[in-house]
């Protein structure tokens, strides 16, 4: 299977900042109770003491040693709190917190099938929030996630009524991979630190005790992790999988691969020792580094 390809009206809508693409089929996990706040801070990686409503912010929750149990978006609106995760992730966020409620005055509620979720990135998110769609939760990676109630197709008219454009999940796997993100089952699995996959800055460092953080501080006083991403554009084309060779030998593998001007851009996964090395694939081809998006 060669490198992932989308239709160009809809790349050229999210590059231009007038798209949308509905992402009801995300898990969604409303968090509520007086415990709430400090209990969800005291597990996942990010700053919940500070979150304000209207705001989300991308997190892990982590095991014990540190590795990424999962990958979500934790927000908060006027109802509370509600966990954000993409719906292939191999465990469902909801069943691996609740075991840790104990005697917490905290609930968890799987919301998935009761809210609908959109995604408007760039641009396009300031539209929306100067509209009457009355978007309720801000945050990084996304741009725009807005939870609200269905049924979806007010929503869906809405947006179009604003000239945006409803893209699909290939556009947007297309513009995340040309953008270098990391994603949770295509790039990494849960055997991964956040420190090999370039989520550092999802965890907040400064707030204190959280799941894992023993193995996060243990990490960075090592100096590095195992493994890390990187972000490369060869002129041939390569498939998921490829193997990513440093001086003769192999790596690494690439994990996502779209289709770009001139030939592919990729993730690949390659063992820190060679993150000096020039790169390529077996055939040859160079794979070049992409410069960091301003």
């Amino acid at each position: 299977m060669g490198p992932l390809e989308a239709p160009n009206d809809q790349l050229i809508a999210l590059h231009e900042g007038r798209a949308f693409a509905d992402l009801s089929g995300w898990r969604k996990v409303r968090v509520t109770g007086s415990d709430a706040r400090g209990w969800l801070n005291d597990l996942v990686t990010c700053d919940v003491a500070s979150l304000e409503p209207g705001v989300s912010r991308r997190s892990l929750l982590l095991s014990a040693t540190g590795r990424i149990r999962a990958d979500l978006h934790v927000a908060f609106d006027d109802e509370g709190f509600i966990l954000l995760q993409a719906e292939d992730q191999p465990e469902h966020v909801g069943l691996l917190l609740g075991p840790y409620v104990l005697s917490s005055d905290v609930s968890l509620h799987d919301s998935t099938a009761e809210l609908s979720l959109f995604a408007v990135p760039g641009a396009a998110a300031e539209l929306v929030a100067r509209s009457g769609l009355s978007p309720s939760v801000l945050g990084p990676g996304i741009d725009l996630l807005t939870p609200m109630g269905r049924p979806t197709w007010r929503v869906e008219d809405g947006l179009v009524k604003h000239d945006l454009v409803e893209v699909g999940q290939a556009a947007l796997e297309v513009r995340r991979i040309r953008s270098g993100i990391p994603r949770m089952v295509s790039d990494f699995g849960q055997d991964a630190l956040p420190a090999e996959v370039g989520l550092i800055e999802t965890i907040d460092l400064t707030k204190g005790c959280f799941l894992g953080q023993e193995s996060v501080a243990r990490v960075r006083n090592l100096g590095h992790p195992p493994r890390v991403l990187r972000h490369v554009r060869t002129s041939g084309e390569i498939t998921v999988g490829t193997h990513v060779l440093g001086e003769g030998r192999v790596v690494g593998e690439i994990t996502s691969v779209a289709r770009d001007v001139g030939g592919s851009v990729a993730i690949a996964r390659v063992r820190w020792e060679a993150i000096a090395s020039d790169l390529t694939t077996p055939a040859g081809l160079p794979l070049a580094p992409v410069p960091p998006m301003d």
